[in-house]
């Protein structure tokens, strides 16, 4: 992969990563939940599902799955089951003591946030689908795959965890701000809705026709 091309990659990650969607609001309400050092277990999880969805389409099998109208549903309405999931955790969170500075949080499993952003990350057929599109336009088929799709994967990940660091840092001192129950229960109730609204777009994505 030429620098020219790899810095056309970067910057289309930036994009990719910033773009609003599942992963980032997953990301800010961990932050919300369990503080940054806690909550940011989630984005590593996000980047084991985008390592999974790399790894997918440089074996080949993203086309098939792209393909596959079966396929294809089964991931979207997986992935719009989790989040509606989620919304209703989101939705019953209770709130924290916010009267001094040493508001208690939950206290998240580390494995247990890993594995909420990797479903999120994994069951998002768009993800998918758009990575599908856009990826083999930085591709050079007539170099080595294997060190191309190492370089597009490192520089993926990197890019996202940055970003999800700054979504979960931002949403973990929103909340100090948030100082009484009645006010981080709008703002639980806020996240739950964006998870929903995250839900029906997935919802009403489509496969491509062929």
């Amino acid at each position: 992969m030429s620098i020219e091309t790899w810095l056309a990659f970067f910057a289309a990650s930036w994009v990719i990563s910033l773009s609003p969607g599942a992963g980032a609001i997953a990301s800010m309400s961990s932050g919300l939940q369990y503080g940054f050092w806690r909550g940011y277990w989630n984005a590593l999880g996000l980047q084991l599902g985008l390592l999974m969805q790399i790894a997918v389409i440089a074996a080949g099998v993203g086309a098939i799955l792209a393909a596959s109208a079966t396929a294809f549903q089964v991931i979207k309405w997986f992935g719009v089951g989790y989040l509606v999931y989620l919304a209703y955790r989101q939705w019953r969170a209770l709130p924290m003591d916010m009267g001094d500075d040493t508001g208690v949080r939950p206290l998240g499993k580390p494995l247990v946030l890993v594995a909420r952003g990797f479903l999120v990350n994994v069951s998002n057929p768009k993800a998918l689908v758009f990575m599908l599109a856009v990826l083999p336009q930085f591709i050079d088929p007539h170099a080595a795959l294997l060190p191309q799709y190492l370089t597009i994967a490192a520089t993926m990940v990197s890019v996202d965890l940055l970003v999800m660091a700054g979504y979960t840092g931002l949403a973990s001192r929103v909340l100090r701000l948030l100082r009484t129950p009645r006010q981080q229960k709008r703002l639980n109730r806020t996240f739950s809705g964006l998870f929903l609204g995250a839900a029906a777009f997935i919802a009403t994505l489509r496969r491509a026709p062929l």
